[in-house]
């Protein structure tokens, strides 16, 4: 396992910790911390979960690439897997998907294997936003401190974005790749351009509000189905971006 995964669990360690029993001279600074640092390794587990299943798959070679130690700088595009979808957080709040592991698709020989190598990113993310909401569904959050609280819907938020965005069925994200493997060949060849703007079209629609609404509005119907309110979200989201200030609605709800 990297250093420098460890590293970053480290630090998600620390600063949950810290958020946990309010030692910390700033509230806002170490959620930033905590969340920043726990969707970074979500990030991780996410390509993880790609390479794992691409070696049980046949891809020997997922290995040698450095792709099961959970190195984020392995990845082929750093930029792409790690800075982009970090970046995003910070400014919109969006689980930008990541994906940057390079698989070779030839020695698959299944049409099953290679959806289910492109299903097992988004699904880490599905795992992660399970384990983020427990203590809402299972009745356990009023003995979690409200920074925490906040800190965990943010972040439960980020992950269920960033599934829903990761399974969409548009040529370069883990949803097409899904069904791609049961297209027909002439499909697979007309759709194929659309593989690296793919993504860019997607965000294009969310900047429609009428999309962004729509899109939102089924990231919020899934937390509040998982025990999550839009106020605690919301909130995670406040003190995340403590640079903004203070929030009076948060700061009554934190009080």
């Amino acid at each position: 396992m990297s250093p420098v995964f460890l590293g970053i669990v480290a630090v998600m360690a620390v600063t949950g910790w810290a958020v946990w029993t309010g030692y910390s001279t700033s509230t806002g600074l170490a959620v930033f911390l905590f969340v920043t640092s726990a969707w970074v390794v979500s990030l991780c587990l996410h390509e993880y979960a790609h390479a794992r299943t691409a070696l049980h798959s046949g891809d020997l070679g997922v290995e040698d690439r450095g792709y099961l130690t959970l190195n984020p700088l392995a990845y082929t595009h750093t930029l792409l897997s790690i800075v982009l979808p970090v970046l995003f957080v910070i400014l919109g709040g969006l689980g930008l998907p990541g994906g940057a592991v390079y698989i070779n698709r030839g020695v698959i020989r299944h049409r099953w294997q290679h959806s289910l190598i492109s299903a097992a990113g988004p699904l880490t993310n599905v795992a992660f936003a399970l384990v983020c909401t427990a203590p809402f569904w299972l009745g356990g959050i009023d003995d979690v401190p409200l920074p925490f609280r906040f800190a965990l819907a943010f972040l439960a938020l980020l992950q269920v974005s960033a599934a829903i965005l990761n399974f969409l069925p548009v040529p370069g994200l883990d949803g097409y790749g899904v069904i791609e493997p049961w297209l027909s060949p002439n499909t697979r060849r007309e759709l194929a351009p659309l593989a690296p703007i793919g993504l860019l079209l997607v965000f294009g629609l969310l900047w429609i509000p009428a999309v962004n609404q729509f899109f939102f509005g089924v990231v919020h119907d899934i937390l509040s189905a998982l025990g999550v309110s839009d106020l605690e979200s919301y909130c995670g989201r406040r003190l995340y971006t403590f640079w903004q200030g203070s929030e009076g609605l948060c700061e009554v709800a934190a009080g």
